[in-house]
């Protein structure tokens, strides 16, 4: 489907790094501006590519910054700087665009979602009157706090999945499994701490062992000494979020005739799918295909709706599956315990990210777009 470059991004994320340690304090505009730096570099190395349709892609924040990292390309592009990258469009995925229209709808979601009850939604509707984001009032503040309150009993990124320890740092507590599973690996200061094997979240608690793996880091060609300990979420990261919107550029971008996939999964409250639709609306662009579902192995995957300017937007909704599709989310399948497993479903759907929860029906959505074909 296509050939797929893997970018550490900003410098000192992840497994990259920087030679000058200001390197690594950057904000929104300065690290695009690095992404824009190493495009250039790679496609002067590898000038075979060129002519290949290239898109950009992001998640969650970095659907934030791909459309300015876009935009830049493009003005390399016009004003004919080389290498002459063959800039078509981008793709972003439960995005973070801009506050107003993020952390506004996530009151709006709760209530949809039966977290928050009639009366809390019209008490801050009345009170807020669509503020969310800065409290005016005393009353308003009080709202907020519980509707804050409430959505802390469940797990954000996905409404429908048990909450679990996520990214907290604490030593881990099984000697003889962090023996075995730190054999060749990177010692660690502080491995994250362990949820149960059924969480969501146990994916990222095995992700740390993985990626501190002398085989994992020589597989990747990870430079020696460049960087020590590998950590999902460093806290302490010196970035600036310095770029206040990003919607504007979506406008310039499409406007222009770049294409553009957004898409959500259905239950994240942390990025709803309204606020997404919110801005995308904001646009004024015309409706050229309305509304619709769009399917999988003869089943609703989500849906969707295309607007003028090549932009389209499409949810990836939940499915349910029995015990046996998914043998994963049953502990009790690996202890013989079976007979009550078989009459269990387990929810999966989409949620912050789409492609982690939900990831044949996102590769399937990628594929039709990529390839210029109806969702």
């Amino acid at each position: 489907m296509a050939s797929i470059i893997f970018l550490d991004s900003p410098a000192c994320s992840g497994f990259s790094y920087a030679r000058d340690p200001k390197g690594c304090d950057v904000g929104d505009y300065s690290s695009s501006l690095q992404v824009q730096r190493f495009l250039n570099k790679w496609f002067t190395d590898h000038p075979q590519y060129l002519s290949n349709p290239f898109y950009l892609g992001g998640e969650s924040y970095a659907g934030k910054v791909i459309p300015l990292m876009a935009q830049y390309i493009s003005q390399g592009t016009e004003k004919r700087d080389q290498p002459l990258i063959n800039l078509k469009g981008y793709l972003i995925g439960n995005p973070v665009a801009d506050p107003k229209f993020d952390t506004n709808f996530r009151v709006e979601g709760a209530h949809g979602f039966g977290i928050v009850s009639d009366q809390i939604y019209e008490a801050a509707m009345k009170n807020c009157k669509g503020n969310y984001v800065i409290p005016q009032n005393q009353l308003c503040a009080e709202v907020l706090e519980t509707v804050d309150s409430l959505i802390s009993e469940i797990a954000d990124g996905h409404v429908l999945y048990k909450k679990c320890d996520f990214t907290t740092p604490k030593p881990i507590d099984d000697a003889t499994r962090r023996k075995f599973l730190l054999e060749e690996s990177i010692e660690p200061n502080d491995a994250p701490g362990r949820p149960t094997v059924d969480c969501f979240t146990y994916g990222y608690y095995l992700a740390y062992f993985w990626m501190n793996n002398k085989m994992t880091r020589d597989a990747l060609g990870i430079k020696w000494g460049t960087v020590g300990e590998w950590v999902r979420c460093n806290k302490e990261f010196p970035y600036t979020h310095d770029m206040p919107s990003s919607i504007l550029y979506h406008l310039n971008l499409t406007t222009r005739g770049y294409r553009a996939l957004v898409y959500s999964g259905d239950h994240d409250l942390l990025v709803p799918q309204l606020s997404t639709q919110a801005w995308i609306r904001s646009l004024n662009f015309s409706i050229i295909d309305d509304w619709r579902a769009w399917h999988l192995d003869g089943q609703a995957a989500g849906f969707t709706v295309a607007y003028a300017n090549n932009l389209t937007f499409a949810t990836v909704k939940v499915i349910l599956y029995s015990s046996l599709d998914h043998l994963f989310l049953s502990t009790e399948l690996f202890c013989g315990s079976c007979n009550r497993a078989h009459n269990r479903l387990f929810v999966q759907g989409g949620g912050h990210t789409a492609p982690e929860y939900q990831p044949e029906e996102s590769f399937a959505m990628a594929r039709r777009w990529l390839d210029n074909e109806p969702l």
